[in-house]
């Protein structure tokens, strides 16, 4: 039985995998129709040539643009693209006029080599405060701080990639504007699983994650009203895998954004239900957390190596998920964790195999 009402249908979609998928958090499984997009595309330039494909498909491929654009909140000519969500914080970086040792703000949560990049550029980091236990900003000493010293911007994961949980990206949004501070959004782990539709003035994320789209292609928006004006040239980026994104999206918006949104939330809270505690791993989030990510901490006085082992044994007996480091957000944790990321086509079988496993891998 599947956890979601959607499941069933979603599952359809897609080839029977060879394994237990928990692992969207790290790449999605693509529909037939995304893929069979994506290797039309590949046999009309081998067929055509490259630019002819393209060209031929750019009418297209424009109207699309309006399908993305609305899960975002942005418009069709604020899109850019390059090849993955990073290289789009590169891109924006390397064409942002920002004053020598700029400072940023990030929450906790803020994903590792994002950091980097901001370090090889010489920006000072500054960690916003935690409101809880589960890491969400906290908006009332965002607002206060604010009223101090105003960063170049705030940089934001709405969900990252060792917590499930959803950052309150709207009200960040809201205050920041309130103080004229801009705000870019990194929604690699948010689009297609959360809605997105924030305000903020740059956003960019992915096409493998919950959009279920194909690799190789990320996206940034540049909102044309946006505090602090960035001009990024558009590129060429993997014609074919645009076409798969949109293909991906369209089928995302034909079932309805929100119930995806509310079936992926039951998702994430039937498998804390099933998972916390099962031999002595700890779910990390709240249960009612709004995001079908979820983190595992191991037992008492287990190891990096030890929870990477578990991942591995995991996958040995066909259940892929994710052994999370710490260098995926250094702010927040030296812990490693187990994650596990299922999308709508989770069996409620999947889950008790998966506790099964870890029970015995536990206390």
């Amino acid at each position: 039985m599947y956890v979601s009402e959607l499941g069933e249908e979603w599952h359809r979609a897609r080839v029977e995998p060879d394994i237990i998928h928990l692992d969207s958090a790290a790449a999605g499984r693509s529909s037939d129709s995304t893929i069979n997009a994506v290797t039309d595309h590949l046999w009309r330039e081998s067929r055509s040539g490259s630019y002819v494909a393209a060209a031929a498909c750019a009418e297209q491929m424009q109207h699309d643009l309006r399908g993305l654009s609305s899960l975002i909140g942005h418009t069709p000519d604020e899109l850019t693209f390059r090849e993955s969500a990073r290289a789009c914080l590169r891109a924006l970086l390397s064409h942002w006029s920002l004053p020598v040792a700029s400072t940023v703000w990030v929450a906790k949560n803020e994903f590792g080599p994002n950091l980097d990049e901001f370090e090889r550029r010489g920006y000072a980091v500054r960690p916003l405060p935690d409101g809880d236990v589960y890491g969400h900003v906290d908006t009332d000493a965002l607002e206060n701080m604010l009223q101090f010293e105003q960063p170049a911007f705030i940089h934001l994961c709405h969900i990252g990639s060792m917590s499930g949980a959803v950052q309150p990206a709207v009200r960040i949004v809201e205050v920041a504007h309130a103080a004229g501070v801009p705000v870019v959004i990194d929604m690699s782990q948010s689009v297609g699983h959360v809605p997105t539709v924030t305000g903020a003035d740059i956003v960019y994320g992915t096409s493998r994650k919950w959009l279920t789209g194909p690799r190789g292609i990320g996206f940034i928006a540049v909102r044309r009203d946006s505090l602090r004006e960035v001009e990024i040239p558009d590129s060429d980026a993997f014609i074919a895998g645009r076409v798969g994104l949109h293909n991906a999206v369209h089928e995302l918006l034909a079932v309805g954004q929100q119930r995806v949104f509310r079936e992926l939330a039951t998702v994430g809270r039937v498998t804390r239900e099933r998972l916390n505690g099962i031999g002595s791993w700890e779910v990390l989030e709240a249960g009612d957390e709004p995001s079908a990510l979820v983190t595992l901490a191991p037992p008492p006085g287990w190891q990096t190596a030890d929870v990477r082992a578990a991942a591995d044994k995991l996958r040995a007996t066909g259940i892929l998920v994710t052994a999370a480091d710490s260098w995926r957000a250094p702010l927040a944790t030296e812990q490693s964790v187990l994650r596990v990321s299922p999308h709508l086509d989770v069996r409620r079988e999947d889950l008790d195999l998966l506790a099964v496993n870890l029970r015995t891998m536990g206390y």
